[in-house]
């Protein structure tokens, strides 16, 4: 890791706007390079060896040019957090101006993830449904799930293994998407999706960074859409970039999570349902973490680049 890099270390607290995945802080480590301003953000359970691709990823951000881009613009789904709450609920659809794709979590809870559904639906008649399960459903729980929600665009790792993919796929037809399953293989090259998945999730900073995410897609030779991991306005830009170097887009992609935050250090605004590429420059005021955060943040960078 270059000292240089590390000199310009800015760690940022961005409080949500909702209970998401968990979080209401989402602690984000900056630094800049060259080539502007880069973000190291794996979640706080993550250990070092799982946080190295994300490392990877904020150095290519920061020290290497961007790639030839074939758009200026990326068309983004809205994000639907586990919220039960109607006056929540529709306070969060409302965040996605012009959006013509919702991709709501579920998993939980499935008779509450029916309800949120269909709600959505109400609220946005025009727009497709995609869910996301994260890999919680057994086989018995996903054909069930998916023979009552009615039309769905996909499902988004409904569960944890390859068999369990497969079969879901044989049993209901529905297009599944691959996260988690190969994301966090140990070797994401090695690993057979056929019969499992029909379309290939792509998150710039958990794959290891641009480079790396379209040596995996062209490797599985699936389509593809590109997703956010709840990054700040930094991360994001990255994740749109990523997204705008694909020369085709089949599926609107999970790139406006920003909506999902109280506060950031830029705004990227959703206008007709997409998002334009810009050059973010970070405004740090009122987010600055406290010295032993910032340490602890720096710390773990340290100790995350071994396993480069």
């Amino acid at each position: 890791m270059d000292q240089r890099l590390l000199d310009t270390l800015r760690v940022i607290a961005l409080p949500t706007k909702t209970n998401f995945r968990g979080i209401n802080i989402r602690e984000v480590a900056l630094f800049e390079g060259e080539y502007g301003w880069a973000e190291f953000s794996p979640f706080l359970e993550y250990d070092d060896q799982e946080s190295a691709p994300w490392l990877a990823c904020a150095i290519e951000a920061a020290t290497k040019p961007r790639p030839k881009l074939f758009h200026s613009q990326i068309a983004v789904n809205g994000t639907i957090p586990a919220i039960d709450n109607e006056s929540e609920l529709a306070s969060v659809v409302n965040s996605f101006p012009g959006v013509k794709t919702f991709k709501v979590k579920v998993g939980t809870d499935a008779k509450a993830d029916l309800i949120r559904i269909n709600r959505v639906r109400q609220l946005r008649p025009d727009c497709a449904i995609r869910i996301d399960v994260n890999g919680l459903w057994s086989v018995t729980q996903a054909v069930s799930f998916l023979k009552k929600v009615g039309e769905i665009e996909y499902v988004e790792q409904p569960c944890a293994t390859i068999e369990e993919l497969q079969e879901v796929k044989q049993r209901t037809g529905v297009k599944i998407v691959g996260d988690e399953i190969f994301r966090k293989a140990k070797d994401p090259f090695s690993i057979n999706l056929d019969g499992a998945v029909d379309i290939l999730m792509l998150k710039v900073a958990p794959l290891g960074g641009i480079k790396r995410a379209h040596a995996l897609a062209a490797h599985h030779n699936l389509p593809i859409v590109v997703s956010s991991a709840l990054e700040s306005a930094v991360g994001i830009n990255y994740g749109l970039t990523l997204a705008g170097s694909f020369e085709t887009m089949q599926f609107d992609c999970g790139l406006a999570t920003g909506a999902l935050l109280a506060k950031d250090v830029a705004h990227l605004p959703i206008v007709d349902g997409k998002i334009q590429l810009s050059a973010v420059s970070p405004n740090f005021d009122g987010l600055e973490v406290s010295a032993e955060r910032f340490n602890w943040w720096n710390n773990r960078i340290m100790r995350t680049a071994v396993f480069l």
